[in-house]
């Protein structure tokens, strides 16, 4: 017996984030329709607080603390979305946040979560730095960690998207979140297998970091070594509870070259006029790839979040 997240959590993560966060709007593109050859669904998480899904696990896991608990605050190790999301959501509970970032992370990013109250430590940017100054930090203050993705209230949050996606396009063959280490992905799963089984739950994943398809594929979790694209938010590697989540749930996952990638993010930016992250253009890039797995089909694409670098943008 495994305490993963179901369709109750799910719903109770709903209501409790309701107030924090965005029910954020389903955009359609008739322009990128008709080059994938199917009807499109973009669940615009680009919008969302922090400008990523992220919010909604982060609020959820905070505000699902016990008083005494939360009191100490909460920490964790993230250089991206997740450290932003917990930031303002402990900011928003009024108890402290200590993230732990590695000395690499981009100072705009420094400054998002710094700029949410939380106090930041700086460590070496390898996984071992992160874990033993953040078993540091935790050992100091008392607070709780809460991981990125591998967290029941933290799933629970994130399968939120999914539940409002459904409410929002009441007809839908198959929905196609991102995967990195598996949140969303499993959030997303738990959601669509319990209220819609009919439909077909496909992950995408940039094949420069195809540690989960390769782990579904082989029935066994590999880490992800050395990942080099350029969908940043798709870098870690699943956890127990996520391979098994998604080894369960989903039709399968796609793998998506770096081009494609980029030709997908900038065809939402010109003809949709959505400004995304490369991360949340992996899905349509999946849906150009896979051309006749998915024609004619109505497909619900999660846009997983917007926090691009316009400084160094692909093109």
């Amino acid at each position: 017996m495994h305490d993963d997240p179901t369709l109750a959590d799910i719903r109770a993560a709903a209501e409790l984030i309701a107030p924090y966060i965005h029910r954020t709007p389903v955009a359609t593109c008739a322009a990128i329709d008709a080059i994938a050859g199917a009807s499109l669904f973009f669940k615009c998480e680009n919008l969302q607080k922090v400008g990523a899904f992220k919010a909604r696990g982060a609020t959820n896991a905070v505000f699902s603390l016990d008083g005494d608990v939360a009191v100490r605050g909460v920490c964790t190790h993230s250089s991206g979305n997740h450290a932003a999301a917990l930031a303002r959501a402990a900011g928003l509970r009024g108890i402290p946040a200590h993230i732990v970032m590695p000395s690499s992370a981009p100072p705009v990013k420094k400054a998002a979560v710094a700029g949410y109250g939380a106090q930041i430590t700086e460590c070496e940017p390898t996984l071992e730095a992160r874990e033993t100054t953040l078993a540091g930090v935790q050992q100091r203050t008392g607070a709780t960690f809460v991981h990125p993705y591998d967290d029941v209230r933290v799933i629970a949050g994130q399968g939120t998207a999914a539940l409002e996606f459904l409410e929002q396009v009441p007809r839908l063959d198959v929905v196609m979140p991102p995967v990195g280490g598996g949140g969303l992905a499993s959030g997303t799963t738990i959601t669509v297998s319990a209220l819609r089984p009919e439909i077909e739950i496909w992950g995408a994943e940039p094949a420069a970091a195809d540690d989960a398809f390769r782990s579904l594929r082989d029935g066994r979790r590999y880490p992800a070594v050395k990942p080099a694209t350029i969908a940043d938010g798709l870098l870690t590697s699943l956890s127990e509870r996520t391979f098994r989540i998604l080894g369960a749930g989903l039709a399968g996952i796609v793998t998506v070259d770096e081009e494609t990638i980029i030709r997908a993010m900038r065809l939402l930016w010109e003809r949709a006029k959505i400004l995304v992250e490369p991360s949340a253009a992996v899905p349509l890039a999946a849906v150009l790839a896979d051309r006749d797995r998915f024609a004619g089909r109505r497909v619900g694409l999660i846009l997983s979040g917007g926090n691009t670098d316009l400084d160094h943008l692909p093109w």
